[in-house]
């Protein structure tokens, strides 16, 4: 993990933390800032109305906020009698000019929340779109907390700097081009002395903000280290008791507290004199034009109205500087995290073409000659030839990484093989679409998925125009039917968590009535009792059996017991088959089954 995707999980694990030092958090650079600019500024153009209307909006604001101060000027003048006019008249003008300044404010935040959020929902709509098309073989070898940062964390990056950082940039270029030609316009000499605080401002900042950054960096990473000591000493509190590791575990924690304190203290020291730092050095700049503009007022070069309005104009000049400084960072954070969503974009989608499947009732499976790697070095499958007949049970069996779950991978075109066939019913499962090739085949997992909706949804997750009566005869033969007695609302219990409310072993008998009800021509078991206790696993069992009846089925399995009953059990070593036959043939051999049957028989696990 990198540190700025390691300093954002630090982040948003720890509330409270974001707030004034989120200013000045290491700062993201994308590596290519002009092509991503040029791919956001689309979907700004697709909303373009939104757009004219911010940009309008800012340039009012804008305007207002430099004209009020020689409103302000003007009457003063009137005033001190500089100057004729009326100055119920200018009032007046400068009260609508000050209303239109607030009205603007507000309407700035609408149409930026506005354009933040429609272009962030085209962005997640698109992102969501891709994941959904993506290879298998992408998210098999992506940190999926990773993809899901990409989703969550850089799209909100986005939709942050659109609403607030666009808008500060903008009326900030805008103020300090109006502001200095104003009172450049006024006295020059008065302009260029304003420019020295505005100077000590900006060195004031970087000094200070560069502090800040560097201890609140070491403040959120020793967050992050405190917060997983914690979680570690909560969630394994049995196992550091156990080994009497209370004292030990203190101590680290302890050490690391005393180090965040030390930099908590650095980092609130140099944050909390930020603010007072400016103040001193506009109470300078306005000690400077009082002086100055003292001197020139009484040698008429300017008024008193102008001396006012260019104390004014000094804070509005500082200001957007400091803006300006802190939008950099989130707008290089924000493209940042574009060209990431941008990178996923580009992937290429999973191969949709071919024909449509015409698979009949009788379909058989047939492997011949395959080969297959997953990166293109280490071979993983060698030369497999298998037939699996139609209607027919076959089992592969063999040690953890031999190669079974590859080729449930190949014949479901996760993955695409590097040579030989795979075929059902002689027709080529590379000429099939994906879609119409998995319409036909049903898969039960070691690790059963389950949704955060209905049992009645999640059954007809492969089959949605399914049948009530296909749905009971489904739960039926599954076994399930004392789960749906025992649910408070049958069909419509939602299933929380993704099925956290049941047992594994109720998880795996509706994963089985799932693909009962999907009514597919070829079956797929894939360790589907390894994780439950043996009474669960004959009633699992017994429901498989009776799915299995008249279709073609491959099943994966450790435990020997359940695939003594296999028209055919195939023994698989380093992507190799290496024995083949019936459960009594493979123990007549006295081979490689013989010695994972008797293993087993004996109590060790394979």
């Amino acid at each position: 993990m990198s540190n700025q995707e390691e300093q954002k999980l630090v982040q948003k694990s720890i509330p409270g933390t974001m707030n004034r030092e989120q200013r000045f958090a290491k700062v993201e650079h994308a590596e290519n800032t002009g092509e991503t600019l040029k791919r956001i500024a689309v979907y700004f153009g697709k909303e373009r109305g939104t757009v004219c209307g911010m940009l309008a909006v800012v340039l009012l604001g804008t305007l207002c906020g430099i004209y009020a101060p020689s409103l302000q000027s003007k009457a003063i003048d009137i005033i001190a009698g500089e100057r004729t006019g009326r100055l119920t008249q200018t009032l007046f003008l400068m009260l609508l000019v000050y209303l239109f300044y607030c009205i603007s404010g507000l309407l700035q935040g609408l149409f930026s929340a506005k354009l933040s959020q429609s272009v962030v929902k085209r962005m997640r709509e698109e992102l969501f779109g891709k994941f959904v098309d993506l290879p298998v073989r992408y998210m098999d070898t992506h940190s999926h907390g990773d993809v899901m940062s990409r989703m969550t964390n850089d799209i909100e990056n986005i939709s942050t700097t659109v609403s607030q950082s666009l808008p500060s940039l903008f009326s900030g270029v805008l103020t300090i081009v109006g502001t200095m030609a104003i009172m450049l316009w006024y006295c020059w000499q008065l302009a260029l002395l304003s420019l020295f605080t505005v100077l000590l401002t900006v060195a004031a900042t970087k000094i200070l903000s560069g502090r800040v950054r560097k201890f609140s960096r070491k403040r959120q990473m020793l967050l992050g280290q405190l917060n997983g000591t914690v979680e570690e000493m909560i969630s394994g509190y049995t196992t550091v008791v156990a080994y009497n590791r209370q004292n030990i575990t203190t101590e680290n924690f302890c050490s690391t507290a005393d180090s965040l304190t030390k930099a908590g203290i650095k980092t609130d020291i140099f944050s909390g004199v930020m603010g007072p730092v400016m103040n001193c050095i506009g109470n300078i700049g306005f000690v400077i034009i009082a002086a100055f503009g003292g001197y020139f007022s009484i040698h008429g070069l300017i008024s008193v109205g102008i001396i006012s309005a260019f104390i004014v104009y000094a804070k509005q000049f500082s200001r957007p500087i400091n803006e300006i400084a802190q939008v950099y960072g989130q707008l290089q954070t924000a493209i940042a995290g574009a060209e990431r969503v941008f990178v996923i974009l580009d992937e290429k989608n999973e191969d949709g073409s071919g024909e449509n499947a015409t698979i009949g009732e009788n379909a058989s499976v047939h492997f011949k000659d395959v080969c297959f790697s997953y990166d293109g070095g280490k071979p993983v499958i060698q030369h497999f030839s298998l037939t699996v007949p139609a209607g027919k049970k076959v089992a592969l069996v063999g040690a953890t990484g031999s190669g079974k779950t590859t080729m449930v991978n190949l014949l479901m075109r996760f993955y695409d093989i590097d040579s030989g066939e795979i075929c059902i019913n002689e027709q080529n499962i590379k000429d099939m679409k994906r879609e119409e090739l998995r319409k036909n085949i049903a898969i039960v997992l070691q690790d059963t998925v389950l949704f955060s909706d209905t049992l009645r949804s999640n059954l007809k997750y492969g089959k949605e125009n399914a049948t009530e009566e296909e749905l009971e005869n489904a739960v039926a033969m599954s076994h399930c039917s004392d789960l749906l007695r025992h649910l408070p609302k049958g069909y419509d219990t939602v299933l929380t968590g993704a099925g956290s409310n049941i047992s594994q072993g109720q998880r795996q008998l509706i994963a089985i009535a799932r693909a009962f009800v999907a009514d597919p021509k070829i079956l797929i078991f894939d360790e589907a009792t390894s994780n439950v206790d043996t009474r669960t696993e004959k009633a699992i069992q017994t429901a498989m059996q009776k799915i299995m009846q008249g279709r073609t089925s491959i099943v994966i399995a450790h435990r020997l017991s359940t695939i003594r009953d296999s028209d055919l059990i195939v023994v698989m070593d380093h992507g190799k088959i290496i024995e083949s036959g019936t459960h009594e043939a493979l123990l007549e051999q006295k081979g490689k089954y013989y010695e994972l049957y008797r293993t087993q028989y004996s109590g060790f696990a394979t």
